[in-house]
């Protein structure tokens, strides 16, 4: 039973992937303000090389916001495509301390914004390099959060990812978007069935339109018909989605969620979370009527 005062997720341990920035910097924090030990995990490090845009964000700020807000923060550089580094990481975990309760996976390798309307043929060997990897991390931190989370008879995965298209079997629109995403979604099928009775719930998590560093860069180059075309006054900050997984992690009750594919959305309504300025964001829906772009969507997180 929860005291009073005590944070839901106090004593909890997390791994999350692609921390640096994004939706893994998002879920970080959530999760440390829920009180969680979260390990912020991803390649982008103040010891390292930046990414090859120069994007902000390092697993190291990751950590020094997650402990701000209330939890421990633990930076660990690692390329979650690379087996050998993602054992390190997780036998490391295990190591300092014990069970872990929340593996979330959010890594990107590449921004699909900049390549949108491009055909496949004109994409580099890169791009399919990129996706493969994106593939290789989920797969990983599936693998080895269930041989962890299998001998403890309980734990959450979360994969964010997209199924924001109707029908499952429908093109997303963009080569490595459409192949990646479908990819991770299949894992939450499967890994969930095989898990099931090992008390693990997998899941996947749906953002919608999110304000992440790539995305606001982005937007602020291209201008107000950008905004306008890709529906920046729909967007959502990536803590939204943070606060979906906390209460996911939270829920006693979640492994009634294994194999779903989640809006961050319909867990706001069904949990009576907001979004860090105190909106409900609904459901990302382009035909809804255009609305006011406040000037500090447009500063970079």
């Amino acid at each position: 039973m929860q005291t009073e005062g005590m944070k839901p997720l106090e004593g909890k341990v997390a791994i999350v992937g692609g921390a640096s920035r994004g939706a893994g910097r998002g879920i970080a924090v959530a999760l440390g303000e829920a009180g969680a030990t979260v390990y912020a995990a991803a390649r982008t490090s103040r010891d390292g090389p930046p990414p090859p845009d120069n994007m902000p964000g390092t697993i190291e700020k990751t950590a020094d916001q997650v402990s701000a807000r209330g939890g421990r923060g633990i930076a660990v550089r690692a390329d979650l495509s690379d087996e050998a580094q993602v054992a390190a990481l997780f036998r490391r975990v295990e190591d300092e301390q014990g069970p872990v309760d929340v593996v979330v996976n959010a890594a990107w390798y590449r921004n699909a914004l900049e390549q949108w309307g491009k055909p496949f043929w004109e994409l580099s060997q890169e791009h399919w390099r990129d996706m493969s990897k994106i593939v290789d991390s989920y797969w990983l931190m599936g693998v080895y959060a269930a041989r962890l989370m299998g001998r403890q008879k309980h734990g959450l995965i979360a994969f964010v990812t997209d199924h924001a298209i109707p029908d499952p079997s429908a093109y997303y629109g963009q080569m490595m978007w459409d192949v990646g995403h479908h990819a991770m979604n299949r894992l939450v099928l499967g890994m969930s069935a095989e898990l099931r009775t090992a008390n693990v719930a997998v899941v996947g998590l749906n953002p919608g339109f999110m304000r992440t560093e790539r995305v606001v860069r982005h937007i602020r180059a291209a201008g107000n018909e950008a905004m306008k075309e890709f529906r920046f006054d729909l967007s959502e900050t990536p803590e939204y989605a943070g606060r979906g997984a906390t209460a996911l992690a939270a829920d006693p009750e979640v492994m009634k969620r294994s194999g779903q594919l989640l809006w961050a959305a319909d867990l706001a309504k069904e949990y009576g979370f907001t979004d860090v300025d105190g909106r409900y964001v609904p459901r990302f829906d382009p035909q809804a009527p255009l609305g006011e772009v406040p000037e500090e969507w447009l500063e970079m997180p």
